[in-house]
């Protein structure tokens, strides 16, 4: 598998081994996880990336490589051209399958690191392999950043009224585990398959209520336009055009603006609408009760990379 170093790869490549699978582990970092096997590789490097997949006579790749920051040149060079060396890779090798971690954002792109995602996608199903796309809802580490803000008595920030999105979390352990059904289930072959964590979906005012019981303070609130967030892409836009950084702030910026607006569940085109009911889900982790291990400390916190607060 490849970006075994993330969090939801990490817990990909644990499930893998705890399910029985010989896992190989390639990128430019051991992810150092006991039974987890590591050869270290280039990722845009097909050729190497073939050999390594011949001499280990692997029968299925799991690609968990994901840009970290989302800026444009990161996203293609991430989430579409490293995954395209290693799709080639695994043709060249005779490999039968490829299992892919999309997103589930995917399904309206307006980002960069969306639209790269999105064509590697549309490679991947032209590819002839067995493939299986897994696209998740909201991790539980970019829903947790504000526990740490209600610890200190701070106010809970929302966007609106706090009832603007919606998600049905999911945690890495319950998605590496739906990762490996994937590679064994037959029903799963050949599919774009949206996931959840067990319902209801929640919005961030649902979250916030929830975070401020357990930790038996009386809720405070406080609300961020985000129209805000897009006046800042602009305002960052026009800077980008003599400094290149700021170009790339911008993009951060019109990624937060999309998660304060749009909802991680399937969406439905034709009436126009994100559908709840029509999210599949999965495992038994709930968010609830990961806010109150991190409010416990029997949890670390872990901030999503896309994570607006």
């Amino acid at each position: 598998m490849a970006g075994a170093t993330g969090t939801a790869g990490r817990a990909t490549a644990m499930a893998l081994r705890d399910a029985g699978h010989a896992v190989l582990a390639l990128g430019r970092r051991d992810p150092n996880l006991p039974g987890i096997d590591f050869q270290q590789a280039d990722m845009m490097d097909t050729g190497q990336l073939a050999a390594s997949l011949r001499t280990a006579g692997v029968d299925g790749v799991v690609s968990c490589i994901a840009s970290r920051t989302g800026a444009p040149a990161d996203a293609w060079a991430t989430d579409h051209d490293a995954n395209l060396a290693l799709l080639r890779a695994a043709q060249d090798a005779g490999v039968g399958q490829f299992i892919l971690l999309s997103a589930i954002c995917v399904q309206k792109p307006r980002l960069a690191f969306q639209h790269a995602k999105r064509a590697f996608e549309d490679r991947l199903i032209g590819s002839g392999l067995r493939y299986g796309i897994v696209r998740p809802t909201a991790f539980f580490k970019s829903l947790s950043g504000q526990v740490e803000r209600v610890r200190q008595g701070k106010p809970y920030l929302l966007f609106g009224r706090g009832d603007l999105t919606a998600c049905k979390p999911i945690s890495n352990r319950d998605l590496g585990a739906y990762i490996v059904r994937c590679l064994d289930d037959p029903a799963l072959a050949d599919r774009v398959l949206p996931i959840g964590g067990p319902g209801p979906a929640l919005t961030p005012r649902d979250m916030g209520a929830a975070l401020f019981k357990l930790a038996g303070m009386p809720p405070r609130y406080r609300s961020v336009p985000p129209f805000l967030l897009r006046g800042v892409a602009r305002g960052l836009d026009l800077g980008g055009r003599f400094t290149p950084r700021l170009g790339a702030k911008a993009e951060f910026a019109r990624i937060g603006h999309y998660y304060a607006t749009e909802s991680m569940l399937v969406w439905n085109a034709a009436e126009g609408r994100y559908d709840a009911d029509a999210t599949p889900e999965t495992g038994q982790d709930r968010l609830f009760d990961h806010f109150a291990a991190l409010l416990a400390g029997r949890a670390l916190p872990e901030r999503g990379d896309h994570a607006v607060f």
